[in-house]
Order: C-alpha cells, then structure tokens, then sequence
C-alpha cells in the first residue's frame, strides 16, 4: 500500500490503494462496491454498509441509543475514544502540493499508526474485561455478605473431630450389641440341646495348654 523505491534508477512500483469509507451509522467499514449512498437535498453525502444502517437513518433513530453502533459503545466506554492515534482519522480538506516522498512517508506512516491503534484497542479491551471481572467478584463478595444466613458454609458439610469420636463408639457398640445376641442365642440353643457351654469351654482350654516336658536334672561334680 505504499509507494517502493528499489533503485533510483529504475521507476518506482506503485501498488492500487481502494477507499474504505465510514459508515454513517453505524461506524463500520464500507468497502468499494458495498454499501448505499445517499445525497441530501444540500448535497451532503451518507454512506451506509447495508439496508439496515439506512432505514434507521431514515427513521430518524439516534445511533446512540442503539447497541450494536459504535457510537454506543464509544458512549458506553466499551471502545478506545481517547488517544493520539484516533485524530490522524480526522479528515483535512487542506490542500496540499503533490509530492512523491511526502507522499511514501505519510503513507508508511498510516501503516505504522495503524498497527499501533490495533495493539492499544487490544490493550484497551483487556484491562476493560480484568476491570469487569473484579467488578463481578466484588458483587458477588457483596451479595454473600448480605445473604450469609442463607448460604451454609463450607466446613458446615464436613464432619468435626467430635463428630467422628462418637460415629466409632456408635460402631463399637453396635458390635457389642451384636456379639452379646449371638451369645444369648447360641446359649439358648445348647440349653434347649442340655449342653453345659460354661464347661465345656474349660475342657477346651485345658486340651489347648502345653504339656509340659520332661524335666533335666542337673548333675554337678562335687
């Protein structure tokens, strides 16, 4: 898009550089062979990128009321209005003597601005979203503090140190229950059988202990 000078010597490769007009409505672009135009009876001209643009400029709606235009979301603070970048967009209808150089200048330059525009918008948005999220967490943090009766907290649904100490006695007792009914029945049915369990136990412990050995005898020489 700019004029390339390879060799003083040889003349110098231009490429075609198309207009891209402004919508009047809603700011977008409006690329050659796109677009309406329309000319007031004052020969003011308005450009608009589709049908839509147009009906609402003839409905006489105020772009700023609208949300998907630029100017609302400029009057909203959602796009970059300040900055030393915008006011070279600003049209000049000063004329100026053509002139080559000046000319492969301002038009490096534009590039150069251009990109330095992109990088700030892109800036711009992200420390508009870091603010929108730090916005959400404090309502958020407001909201829990005003309705802190309602909400159960965190440690509410986990089980205390107290809690657990009588859950296990619950479960040694519940074991106990259970051994001293089988107990009871077994007992009842050996004494429906006539069988002595008491006694029989006993035999039983005895047959289990060692027997003990035969003893050595110690014989020292006197």
């Amino acid at each position: 898009f700019f004029l390339q000078q390879q060799n003083p010597s040889k003349q110098t490769e231009s490429k075609a550089v198309m207009r891209i007009e402004v919508c009047y409505f809603c700011g977008g672009p409006v690329y050659p062979g796109h677009g309406i135009m329309f000319v007031r009876n004052d020969a003011k001209t308005f450009r608009f990128c589709r049908s839509k643009c147009h009906k609402n400029f003839k409905m006489k709606r105020n772009p700023r009321k609208l949300r998907w235009t630029k100017a609302f979301r400029k009057a909203a603070g959602k796009e970059m209005t300040v900055d030393r970048t915008l006011e070279f967009e600003k049209k000049r209808n000063r004329p100026i003597k053509y002139d080559r150089e000046l000319m492969g200048t301002t038009i490096k330059a534009i590039q150069r601005i251009q990109t330095l525009q992109q990088i700030r918008a892109r800036r711009f948005h992200a420390q508009r979203v870091r603010s929108m999220k730090q916005q959400e967490v404090n309502q958020q943090l407001r909201e829990l503090k005003q309705f802190r009766q309602v909400v159960r907290p965190i440690t509410a649904t986990k089980p205390t140190a107290l809690q657990l100490k009588a859950k296990k006695i619950l479960a040694k007792q519940r074991e106990l229950e259970k051994n001293r009914a089988e107990r009871d029945r077994l007992d009842a049915e050996a004494a429906a059988l006539g069988i002595d369990l008491k006694s029989e136990k006993k035999l039983n412990k005895k047959k289990k202990e060692p027997s003990p050995g035969p003893q050595k005898m110690d014989i020292s020489n006197e």
